[in-house]
């Protein structure tokens, strides 16, 4: 299945933009004036025993690595290799979304979401970086655990 298939499946309402690629979240906030939401900033992140983290927030905030890693109880963090995004979500870089857990089969990524997304209309990829979607924070929620994957709500 792919995503549209399962939002559809879930009965997720979501909205869709197709725009130029884009490969940054400065690169991305003139999607903001064709569609409705809250740009998701992802950072692809792993620990020293080989656990991976996928950490969600808004894209106007900065990320303290070290305040997620202390808040998600998950020890020193730090940035994933673009191979390893590969191999594990099969994405590039520029490409990064929560709906990427769709190609985690084995389920080693664990969701940390930035708890100032709750309950907002949130602006992601759909494994491309050419399309924005929108959908609702519960929606995105729903999608996490219909796929299987943990995930943990932080304040940073």
């Amino acid at each position: 299945m792919n995503i549209y298939d399962i939002l559809n499946e879930l009965h997720i309402v979501y909205e869709e933009v197709s725009h130029k690629a884009v490969f940054s979240s400065e690169e991305s906030q003139h999607i903001k004036e064709l569609i409705k939401g809250v740009g998701v900033k992802n950072i692809f992140l792993t620990d020293h025993k080989g656990h991976y983290y996928l950490y969600l927030f808004d894209d106007m905030k900065r990320a303290n690595i070290k305040n997620v890693s202390k808040e998600a109880s998950a020890g020193h963090l730090s940035f994933a290799s673009p191979d390893e995004l590969k191999e594990i979500l099969k994405l590039d870089l520029g490409s990064v979304t929560p709906l990427g857990i769709i190609n985690d089969k084995d389920n080693v990524v664990t969701i940390i979401i930035d708890e100032d997304l709750k309950g907002k209309r949130l602006l992601m990829h759909p494994d491309t970086n050419t399309k924005t979607l929108a959908l609702s924070y519960d929606d995105l929620i729903k999608f996490i655990e219909y796929e299987h994957h943990q995930y943990l709500l932080i304040k940073n």
